[in-house]
């Protein structure tokens, strides 16, 4: 069924469908619409789940590592500083291995206050061990936060679905919503392997020392160091059950197939932009009046940030004459974060195409399809001559 609504509301159905049992939030723009939509479902009757109103971002993420370990699925969702409100909590339900899914609606962060949309927020908790999905338009909200639950529930990884706060979060477009049965062939009730109860008591993350040690059963049991390698490594093994996933969403719900990045002209492309979020839509159309200029340009959309996707980026575009980063996140005194990924990437790779990358709409600032063309074009003609990077596009605008 198509319906026209906002991203949050396209958020909201997606937590509704997944038949989560216990949502605990609390309000930050431009989030807001997003939890008040969960609250009338459930007030409604529309919607078995459990709301928790808490007095704050850390308290949310509280009540919802208690629930998780009952084997509750569990939602919250934030934005900006409400997220980094979380920090202590985004690091434990990573460790204690909980799964869980929350939606950031990507907002700058103060100071000084800002209520726009940028990606700083998320970008700087993308080392708290928890897989991040970026979504560019409102059906793929919708379909993430659903793919993403049977993600979290398979590698028992937390999972943020983030994407734009107002470009999507607050404006409307169509998208189709998924019949109910078809969600629940896909995405099965949620047990969680070391659920917590008054039958099955248990210790759940007890100290740990620095070195392993034998459990009760005289076996050895893994120290903080063996925990912190062994979410390091399933975590890179997620990016193929993603994609196993994937397809099996796409072979149920009919949609799919990009769950890395989404390619556009990419195929004959000389140079490649690379984006996240939804001005990768925006690129879509700046590429296509490039190709009418007769330059050999694509897009690359990324979805997939952690784990970060380096053998597929590597293959993508190893073999390019240059690749261009849009970003609207940095880590100060070097360059995007995505950016700095990239090269990382490619790196060990005999060819190696210089990488550009340009920082932009940081706070909200706007930015205009003719930005994207100037920068592209000037890489094109710059080819490989040193570049200041990164460059900044709308400074003093």
């Amino acid at each position: 069924m198509f319906v026209f609504e906002s991203g949050n509301v396209a958020a909201a159905t997606g937590v509704r469908l997944a038949r989560v049992q216990v949502i605990a939030a609390y309000p930050i723009t431009p989030q807001t619409p997003l939890t008040e939509k969960l609250s009338e479902y459930v007030d409604s009757g529309s919607f078995d789940a459990e709301y928790v109103a808490v007095e704050s971002e850390h308290s949310a993420l509280a009540v919802c590592i208690g629930a998780s370990s009952t084997s509750a699925r569990t939602f919250t969702a934030t934005s900006a500083n409400g997220l980094l409100y979380m920090a202590e909590q985004l690091h434990w339900t990573a460790g204690a291995r909980l799964p869980m899914v929350m939606c950031v609606v990507n907002r700058a962060v103060g100071a000084p206050f800002n209520i726009w949309n940028d990606h700083q927020d998320s970008i700087s908790q993308r080392d708290t061990g928890w897989i991040q999905i970026y979504a560019k338009d409102h059906q793929e909200i919708l379909d993430t936060v659903i793919k993403a639950y049977r993600l979290s529930e398979e590698v028992c990884i937390p999972v943020m679905v983030c994407y734009d706060g107002y470009y999507l979060s607050h404006t409307y477009m169509p998208y189709d919503v998924p019949d109910q049965v078809a969600v629940d062939a896909f995405l099965p009730p949620y047990e969680y392997r070391h659920t917590l109860g008054p039958n099955n008591p248990t210790s759940l993350n007890t100290v740990t020392l620095p070195g392993g040690r034998p459990d009760i059963h005289g076996e050895f049991a893994p120290g903080y160091m063996e925990l912190r390698h062994n979410l390091h490594m399933e975590m890179k093994q997620a990016i193929d059950i993603y994609t196993r996933i994937d397809g099996e969403f796409a072979e149920i719900i009919g949609r799919g197939g990009n769950p890395i990045a989404e390619k556009h002209l990419c195929d004959d492309a000389e140079y490649v932009a690379v984006a996240l979020g939804s001005m990768a839509n925006q690129i879509k159309d700046v590429v296509v009046r490039l190709r009418d200029d007769g330059l050999k340009v694509g897009l690359l959309a990324l979805s997939l940030y952690r784990p970060f996707p380096s053998e597929f980026l590597a293959a993508e575009l190893a073999d390019r004459k240059g690749v261009i980063v849009f970003e609207k996140a940095l880590s100060f005194g070097h360059s995007g974060t995505v950016c700095a990924d990239l090269q990382a990437a490619l790196y060990p790779c005999a060819s190696r195409p210089p990488v550009w990358n340009y920082i932009l709409g940081l706070g909200g600032r706007s930015y205009q399809s003719a930005d994207f063309y100037d920068a592209i074009r000037d890489c094109v003609e710059r080819g490989s001559a040193k570049f200041d990077n990164p460059g900044w596009i709308g400074l003093g605008r």
